[in-house]
Parts: C-alpha cells; sequence; structure tokens
C-alpha cells in the first residue's frame, strides 16, 4: 500500500492560498462597514448560500426532518432557509470578533447565569465552559471575554493560511487556543482555576464516541468530555449564546451539571448532548445545522444524508 505523501510546506503568497486571501481581505473591508449594514449583508449572503449550495442545503434539510420532525412543510422550508440567513450573518459576525472594536458591542450584551459560573469557580479546580457551534460562534467568545477571562479548546484547520489568520483573530478574546490533543496544556490551565471553552457537538467518528441521543437521535457522541472533568476534577457547565431580535447578544449560563461524570459513558454523553440540545432550542436557527451531525451511522458513513437517486 503506498504510503500518504505529506503536502508541502508553501510560503502564504503562494499561488494556491490566493483565495483565501481574497475571501478574507473582502471580509475585513467589509468589516469596515457600520454594523447594521453587515447584518444586512449577512442576511443577503444566507440566501444567496441557500439558492447556490444545493448539497449543504440537503444536509440542513435532513436534520431538520430528523430533529423537529413535527414540522410542516412550509414550517420546514422556512426553518431551513432562516439556518443560511442566520449562518450568513454568522460569518460577518465572526469578522466583527476578529476585528470590530469591542465598545461597539459593550452596550449590546445580556448576560444571564453569572452566579453558576462564580461557584463553579469558588471551587479553585478550573471550569470547562460547555459550548456548542452557534452560527455567534466567535462573537459569543468575544463578548463573553468582556466579563471573565477565557481559553479555548479547538481543532486545527487543514489550511495552514487559514489556521494562521483564525488564531491571529481569536486572540483577542482566547488567553490561550489548545489543540484537542494537547492534553498536558488542558491540565496546567486547569489547574490554574482557568476557564476552558470546549464544545463536544460533532461527529468525530465511532472509535471515540458512543452513541447518544440528541433531539432523540442517536448520534455519535465523544466521550473525552468526561475524561476532561477527571483530569482536575473540574467543574462543567453550558454556554448558551444567541442574537436577540433587538440586535443585543445574549449569553445564558446554566447551573453547573452534577454528578458529572458518573461512570457510565452512555449517560454522561446523553446528559451533555441534553445540556447542549436545552440551549440550542432557544433559537434552533442559529445553530450550524449545515454540519453533517449524524454522519456516523450504523449502516454506514453519511447514511442518513445519502440523496435518492
Amino acid at each position: 500500500m503506498a504510503s500518504k505523501r505529506k503536502a508541502p510546506n508553501r510560503p502564504f503568497w503562494h499561488p494556491v492560498f490566493w483565495p483565501n486571501w481574497l475571501g478574507t481581505g473582502t471580509l475585513w473591508l467589509l468589516n469596515r462597514l457600520p454594523w447594521r449594514w453587515q447584518l444586512h449583508l449577512g442576511r443577503l449572503l444566507g440566501l444567496l448560500l441557500y439558492r447556490v449550495t444545493p448539497a449543504r442545503r440537503h444536509v440542513v434539510e435532513v436534520n431538520a426532518r430528523l430533529c423537529f420532525p413535527e414540522f410542516g412543510a412550509e414550517e420546514h422550508r422556512r426553518f431551513v432557509k432562516d439556518v443560511f440567513v442566520n449562518n450568513g450573518i454568522g460569518i460577518f459576525e465572526t469578522a466583527m470578533a476578529w476585528w470590530t472594536p469591542r465598545r461597539v458591542f459593550r452596550d449590546r450584551i445580556v448576560f444571564k447565569g453569572r452566579e453558576h459560573l462564580d461557584a463553579a469557580l469558588a471551587q479553585g479546580k478550573g471550569v470547562l465552559l460547555l459550548g456548542a457551534h452557534f452560527s455567534t460562534l466567535d462573537l459569543g467568545g468575544l463578548l463573553f471575554s468582556e466579563f471573565y477571562p477565557v481559553d479555548a479548546m479547538y481543532r486545527r484547520h487543514n489550511n495552514p493560511l487559514m489556521e494562521e489568520i483564525i488564531k491571529k483573530g481569536r486572540s483577542r478574546y482566547f488567553g490561550q487556543s489548545i489543540e484537542r490533543s494537547d492534553i498536558r496544556s488542558v491540565i496546567r490551565a486547569l489547574r490554574k482555576n482557568h476557564i476552558i471553552w470546549y464544545a463536544p457537538d460533532q461527529d468525530f467518528g465511532i472509535k471515540q464516541s458512543v452513541y447518544a441521543p440528541f433531539f432523540g437521535v442517536p448520534a455519535a457522541t465523544i466521550t473525552a468530555t468526561a475524561r476532561l472533568a477527571k483530569l482536575n476534577g473540574s467543574p462543567i457547565l453550558m454556554l448558551a449564546q444567541h442574537r436577540l431580535p433587538d440586535g443585543r447578544y445574549e449569553l445564558e449560563l446554566y447551573p453547573i451539571i452534577e454528578p458529572f461524570p458518573t461512570g457510565d459513558d452512555e449517560s454522561d454523553a446523553a446528559r451533555i448532548n441534553a445540556e447542549i440540545e436545552r440551549a440550542i432550542r432557544k433559537d434552533p436557527t442559529q445553530y450550524m445545522w449545515v454540519h453533517r451531525r449524524f454522519k456516523t451511522h450504523p449502516k454506514g458513513k453519511s447514511y442518513l444524508y445519502k440523496q435518492p437517486r
């Protein structure tokens, strides 16, 4: 069997990166526009993506049918379109998190449940801040950092240029960005009583996962969450984040998840999914349903997403 060839290291001015520079540069320029203009452009971008990305639209449609079977045809269609609109806005909100002055948002934040995080920090064992892939993902990090210093666990981007751009943007609000496999850095941060943001809501395959219900559907859910909580006996609690209809942004912390972990992988995974689901249900269309959350399936990879011929 032939071994995989390692991708060559190219300088960032190489033509292969020009589309990344063009896209990021355009987003940087649009970020100079007034806040409301950017939201409007985000809506237009979302509607455009809804029209021109049928494969991704199919993923959202499948997720909606699985997770919201009570929807009628019109409600289903509106839900899918709103997901794209919110994700389009989310692209501009990511740019805001990276480049917009903080003062723009200081009067736009509603923060609920801080007493839960304060109680967790009082234990002195660090805190795992359970997050999820909302369309306001990066902007939520910036808003949260107005109140508490926070580190984050993340998955390295496959594109080296985008990895550098994302890390530089996030350096505005994350104390340190810790690659998921760097457990030593996680332990060091928790022992210093740091808050570490961590999102376990994507499908990483069955090897590191168990099946647990997510919106009533069996979903491959990583068991690493329980292992991370054991590292330093750190409490874990959920952060929900949403854009409100009046243009403000709401951050809400839920109570510490107890008892956790229990030692039962399936039970622990189900509890984590329930917390994430609870946060998503506050405004379901602001979640990134563009991901194949149910990609792993006993009948084969992406079985639920296969389109009929």
